[in-house]
């Protein structure tokens, strides 16, 4: 069932691209599968995927063991300083860094760390993680001082009653990143968008979209 559900979820990302003046291949599906065993991930993987993420640091350990070396994983989830050491090793790219000392945390280790994203509070909601957008360029110049390698911005935007109520949101993080390359150029990627509202944060610049429920069906508790 996966196999089906993900190439229609990569034409809708390609369409969606196509609608935005882009190429199908300038925007990349990240799979979410957490909660879902290996077994389950490697019916995406023998189609041909790569791009795995997980938001938990002792399932995306476990997965990591267990699956083909080739996958880029990316760590989506909120990140605790002590289970870098968990994420740190298997991650390709981590989409959560919204505080200096998991920024420091993140450098501790063997070998150059990932590149990170710097999660976005796009709705200002005080519930939520992430740098609130007046104070991003401050944090970006912080990391970047540490040594960090900052590839872009992530961000989950406010629930909202349908798709494209988000719009406004997805167009924000693009004039916000817009107005961080004049300091920072490193700033590119844009990850923004999932299950319900991925095509709408592609139409509007997001680069990586995390898709999980539409490709592996309901999550398992």
């Amino acid at each position: 069932m996966a196999n089906v559900n993900l190439s229609e979820i990569l034409q809708r990302a390609a369409n969606a691209a196509v609608r935005s003046g882009r190429r199908p291949e300038d925007v990349v599906v990240v799979a979410i599968g957490k909660t879902f065993p290996a077994e389950t991930l490697m019916a995406v993987y023998e189609a041909g995927h790569r791009d795995f993420g997980e938001n938990r640091a002792q399932e995306l350990t476990v997965k990591a063991d267990l699956m083909p070396g080739d996958i880029r994983w990316h760590f989506v989830g909120p990140l605790q300083r002590n289970k870098v050491r968990l994420v740190r090793p298997a991650a390709s790219l981590l989409h959560s860094m919204d505080r200096p000392a998991l920024g420091q945390a993140w450098l501790k280790g063997p070998g150059t760390p990932p590149p990170v994203l710097i999660e976005i509070n796009i709705g200002e909601e005080p519930q939520k993680a992430g740098v609130a957008p007046d104070q991003a360029s401050a944090f970006i110049g912080e990391l970047a001082d540490l040594g960090l390698d900052i590839r872009g911005l992530m961000a989950i935007p406010p629930r909202v009653e349908k798709p494209d109520h988000a719009r406004p949101y997805f167009r924000r993080m693009v004039e916000l990143r817009e107005a961080l390359q004049t300091d920072f150029p490193q700033i590119q990627d844009l990850s923004m968008g999932m299950t319900d509202d991925f095509e709408v944060a592609i139409e509007e610049g997001a680069t990586l979209v995390r898709v999980g429920r539409a490709i592996f069906g309901p999550r398992i508790h």
